[in-house]
């Protein structure tokens, strides 16, 4: 149906050849030249994290500089691997002398997140029951790479009253393809500790200016000559030399790592295996169990977003009469939806009728009708087929284009395609927690406890202070019925008590002042009552 002679294919061929190998130099180009300002602005970010870390007076603020230091290594060194495998393409297409494009199917583009990173801890039973042993805290954070994309996470401490480290951020990537792979790097320092870099090496300057240029070059490798070097692992391959501070601070290293991949995306939460480096003896070390539990979602672009979308006529079929109607079809995710005209789509209308398309459903284009379009799907084990017409052949060539290419994504993208999987949007960032200066969160939670208690303690003596009161003025009414003028006195001393009272919880003065009340009233009324309970003897006895 689409065949051409062999002499018009050549001619286009050559044709298409030199425009497509014009429009690939200046993609690349345009791609260098973009990866060069991302490794400009992450110097520039590494050097404000250089003297963040040499003014920092606070811990925190320290652990946080030499997170965001290591965070633009990982980033510098990632878009230089990319540069280097742009450069290795390029020659290697000069040296093949590829004049005819090769045009092939490549899938989209997906995007994929992972949330709800829990990583178990093992303590011992004298370490976290019986809460033995000096107390060990760690600050960690995880570093999340696919491609050149590196996000990282927050910043948790860690110590024994801890059973997991909790991650809450929702990483996404955008641009992942399905042969992603998504290396998950555990990184802790500990907190006591202060640790310092050694020197950048030649090597790593000369590597900057034979990838990047001799402008850009010179200006990475004035910055970098300053710096130092320190073996990094970079998710599981050899070790990296990376620029480093040469500023005394905290020193983050690796302590677990993992690698995912297509196989690990599924819609709900999954156990992996980590690979644990260091040993007890390390100061950075967390007795870890070994596996880590998240969720991991992936979103292809094919599922989100409108593929093809046009006017069709759909055959009717009704008895043995046969009448077309015409519809607005769009085809996104699992589905071709049918509209009754291209205002109902805007509108959020829903479709007149809908025809599945997924991995089981067959679409031919005959020869017999050079426009016309049928569907196959299995349903109960009867085959259902529906027939669509284009407008033309190359609206039919394009609806046919969109069809493979929507059954190539499927297959390259496999379990994401069998519904959507929900993804969260990340939420902002929390601000940095403050280091308590105790040695452990039982500390914090003494101290709450201790205010609490302090605050029942005043409230228990207020009462067993208002009883005893209320005691003597019952006391002094026995004693003196029948003298109404000295009850009235008590009486009025009651209530003058009973306003203060009033007037300190209202106004919310301090418990000092309401204890100096009651302990006036507390010693004078005793002293009064013996007075005027010796007067009443001798009263009676006149």
């Amino acid at each position: 149906m689409f065949c051409r002679n062999q002499s018009s294919r050549a001619t286009v061929a050559r044709g298409s050849a030199l425009e497509m190998e014009i429009k690939r130099g200046k993609f690349r180009r345009s791609v260098y030249l973009d990866t060069l300002q991302k490794i400009d602005h992450e110097i520039r970010m590494r050097d404000g994290a250089c003297k963040l870390l040499a003014a920092c007076s606070q811990r925190e603020q320290a652990l946080e500089a030499a997170k965001s230091l290591l965070t633009c290594n990982a980033r510098i060194m990632a878009y230089m691997s990319e540069l280097q495998k742009m450069k290795e393409s390029q020659i290697m297409q000069k040296m093949a002398r590829r004049y005819v494009s090769c045009q092939r199917i490549l899938p989209c583009k997906a995007k994929v997140a992972i949330s709800d990173l829990r990583i178990p801890l093992m303590w011992k039973d004298t370490e976290y029951f019986k809460n033995k042993g000096d107390l060990h805290r760690c600050a960690v954070f995880c570093l999340l790479q696919i491609g050149t994309e590196i996000n990282d996470t927050d910043m948790v401490i860690v110590d024994r009253t801890l059973t997991d480290i909790c991650f809450d951020n929702t990483v996404v990537f955008s641009e992942a393809g399905p042969d992603f792979e998504l290396k998950v790097e555990l990184y802790s320092c500990c907190t006591e500790e202060e640790f310092s870099g050694g020197n950048t090496p030649k090597k790593l300057a000369s590597k900057l200016s034979s990838s990047l240029g001799r402008s850009s070059g010179k200006k990475v490798r004035a910055v970098l000559d300053t710096g130092g070097s320190s073996p990094v692992s970079n998710g599981g391959g050899n070790p990296l030399l990376l620029p480093v501070t040469t500023v005394p601070g905290p020193k983050y290293h690796l302590l677990a790592q993992t690698t995912l991949t297509l196989a690990n995306v599924q819609d709900s939460f999954r156990t992996h295996d980590l690979m644990i480096s260091g040993n007890e003896e390390s100061s950075f070390w967390l007795p870890l169990y070994g596996s880590m539990c998240c969720r991991l979602a992936a979103q292809p672009l094919c599922m989100t977003q409108q593929m093809v979308a046009g006017y069709l006529r759909f055959k009717q079929i009704t008895g043995e009469q046969q009448n077309w109607m015409k519809i607005y079809a769009v085809l996104r995710g699992t589905n071709l939806f049918c509209y009754h005209k291209k205002e109902d789509v805007e509108a959020k209308v829903e479709p007149a009728f809908t025809i599945a398309i997924n991995k089981d459903t067959r679409i031919r284009a005959t020869e017999k009708g050079p426009q016309s379009i049928s569907i196959s799907n299995q349903y109960g084990g009867e085959e259902v087929t529906h027939t669509l017409m284009a407008e033309s052949r190359d609206d039919t060539h394009r609806w046919m284009e969109a069809f493979w290419q929507q059954f190539y994504d499927m297959s390259q993208w496999k379990q994401c395609c069998d519904e959507i999987m929900k993804i969260e949007t990340p939420s902002p960032r929390k601000p940095i927690t403050m280091l308590s200066k105790q040695g452990s969160l039982y500390h914090e939670m003494g101290k709450n406890v201790c205010l609490d208690f302090k605050a029942i303690v005043h409230a228990y003596f207020l009462i067993l202070e208002l009883s005893l009161i209320s005691i003597q003025l019952i006391l002094c009414y026995i004693v003196f019925s029948g003298r109404p003028f000295l009850y009235s006195i008590f009486i009025n001393i009651f209530l003058f008590w009973s306003r203060s009272l009033s007037f300190i919880l209202q106004n919310k003065t301090e418990p000092s002042v309401f204890i100096y009340l009651y302990k006036c009233i507390q010693f004078s009324l005793p002293l009064n009552c013996i007075v005027l309970y010796n007067n009443k003897l001798n009263f009676t006895e006149a």
